[in-house]
């Protein structure tokens, strides 16, 4: 089931105002016009008065792989500058900006998030004569203090004692052990999805050596609160490889980490798999410092029937998605893109379900021919975007003037990467890595005022064949092939300054 688009609050009329016709005759190659003549075109690293050409800049970067990438203006969609622009590449993180406007589209910039905790029967001098449920939906952001904040509210809603069962119910929206599994065990930016999520499904682990002996804490930490959690252990195991290993149970994550990586102390954010049992533990936690004891947390199969004594929502939507985008928050988009497939369905769906539901709509809504997305977060490195139709869909989402605020400022730097003072070129953009995969797009304003918007995809999957992603160590030459790809960016960005500038 697929809400009409007269009800959506963002895109509407704005989207359809460029047609894709007007995309249609973009030029297949690189226009190369002379720049105008200032101070600003011949103080961009010694170039002097004529912009280079993207064949030399792309020749100077020494980038194995593919570079795509297109300009346009901002205002009129018209594509100024293009190469390979047709090019399906992986787009990482950039895939973040698709789903915030899906997301947008679908279920409005003022949409929130809702956490309840519901009772199943009746209360009665303070006794609840039934199930007390957890029930999550969907909320991306839920965290350790909300979690205090309900069950304080518990209390102020008169429960003081349980007599039937502690629940947890995270099923508003499909459970996935992993976003990616082909990413290594432990890595926190690859953790689980469900309708109840909490901390981004991310444990706190810290170990502190002492006399020979190492004192392991795990807990649910926050900037107010560090409740300890059983439902995720650890154990440290005698050997050298491999550094974390993991079992799920029946009622908690089980993991070993090798003695020889400790050192000293430290600490690090482990994913987890068991989301839902972990919100309740924590929600336990507080409620029982309420003087209301819940018992250990049961996952409930079906959504709970009854009066919600506590409601907790989300910051609005837009909100949440301008930290997304800030932070590149992998759950948050998947969260968000879930939520979307589940309102047009009128029913959650699985993950790649919902990838292809959000390619439609991207294909349909924003013209971005050739989309194929595995995902919301864009971890998946089997999606594919092109330059083309990336800075399509910004030159549509432009005019609607919701997208553009939520994205990132993005500093010009020097050979040294410290940041350019004083720079005339504006830039905001979501940007997106992987190993051998450097991508970024955005709006960029000319020293002149003049809105472009453009799309910048660089990979190498020669080099992306050779990466064993479920090893935590950084391929050879991945860091400096990175770092050739953002310098490349960074060069046509300035050589579209000084081109397309009034």
């Amino acid at each position: 089931m697929t809400k009409p688009l007269s009800r959506r609050a963002f895109l509407g009329t704005a989207l359809s105002a460029l047609a894709v016709p007007a995309w249609a005759g973009a030029p297949s190659v690189s226009l190369r016009p002379k720049a105008r003549p200032g101070d600003f075109a011949r103080s961009v690293a010694t170039r002097g008065p004529t912009a280079p050409s993207t064949k030399a800049l792309i020749a100077e970067a020494k980038l194995s792989g593919n570079v795509g990438f297109a300009v346009s203006d901002a205002k009129t969609g018209l594509i100024l500058e293009e190469g390979d622009a047709a090019l399906g590449l992986p787009p990482a993180s950039v895939t973040k900006a698709v789903t915030a406007l899906y997301g947008l589209d679908t279920l409005g910039p003022d949409h929130r998030f809702q956490t309840r905790l519901v009772a199943t029967g009746p209360i009665s001098g303070g006794i609840l004569r039934g199930d007390l449920v957890l029930a999550g939906g969907g909320d991306p952001t839920l965290d350790t203090n909300a979690l205090a904040e309900m069950a304080a509210a518990l209390k102020k809603a008169g429960l003081r004692e349980l007599r039937g069962k502690f629940l947890v119910w995270g099923g508003a929206l499909p459970f996935l052990r992993a976003i990616d599994e082909t990413q290594p065990e432990h890595a926190g930016y690859n953790p689980s999805l469900s309708g109840l999520n909490l901390n981004y499904n991310r444990v706190h682990f810290e170990w502190k050596r002492s006399g020979g002996k190492y004192a392991i804490t795990m807990d649910a930490r926050s900037d107010k609160y560090r409740p300890d959690v059983t439902m995720a252990r650890m154990r440290i195991a005698e050997r050298k490889a491999p550094v974390y290993t993991y079992r799920g149970k029946a009622q908690h994550d089980e993991w070993t980490v090798a003695r020889s990586a400790l050192g000293n102390g430290g600490a690090r954010w482990l994913p987890v798999r068991q989301p839902e049992l972990y919100a309740g533990e924590v929600l336990a936690t507080f409620a029982r410092a309420q003087g209301i004891k819940l018992g250990q947390p049961e996952i409930s199969k079906s959504a709970p029937i009854g009066s919600a004594l506590v409601t907790h929502r989300s910051d609005p939507l837009s909100t949440v998605l301008r930290d997304m985008l800030r932070y590149s928050t992998n759950l948050t988009a998947e969260m968000v893109g879930l939520a979307a497939s589940a309102a047009r369905r009128g029913k959650p769906v699985p993950l790649r379900a919902s990838a292809r539901e959000m390619t439609q709509w991207a294909q349909a809504t924003l013209g971005m021919s050739g989309a194929l997305l595995v995902d919301h977060s864009g971890l998946g490195d089997a999606s594919r975007l092109t330059a083309a139709s990336m800075a399509r869909a910004l030159g549509k989402a432009h005019k609607a003037g919701l997208l553009k605020p939520l994205l990132r400022d993005i500093p010009l730097r020097d050979a040294r990467g410290r940041t350019l003072k004083n720079q005339p070129i504006k830039v905001v953009a979501k940007t997106g890595t992987l190993y051998f995969v450097s991508a970024l797009a955005g709006y960029m304003t000319t020293p002149d005022g003049v809105d472009l918007a453009f799309a910048i995809f660089s990979a190498s999957d020669s080099l992306r064949a050779k990466v064993n992603s479920a090893q935590d160590d950084r391929p050879p030459g991945a860091s400096s092939w990175n770092k050739r790809a953002k310098q490349l960016q960074q060069a046509l960005i300035e050589r579209w300054g000084i081109v397309y500038g009034d």
